[in-house]
């Protein structure tokens, strides 16, 4: 079976970063959010759309 070497380097990297938390999520997660707000980066946020009314409605 064929293996794609990028999707190999991301599990290897995503596999280190959880090893730098012991693998618990609640650091991992505190991580993500201390990083988002110390970054320079601006964040958007759009409101969510409102559905099409009568069509493809379930």
């Amino acid at each position: 079976m064929w293996k794609d070497p990028i999707v190999k380097e991301t599990r290897e990297i995503r596999k280190q970063y959880a090893d730098k938390f012991n693998n618990d999520a609640d650091s991992i997660f505190e991580d993500i959010l201390k990083r988002q707000k110390d970054s320079k980066r601006k964040r958007f946020s759009f409101p969510p759309r409102k559905p099409k009314s009568g069509k493809n409605v379930a």
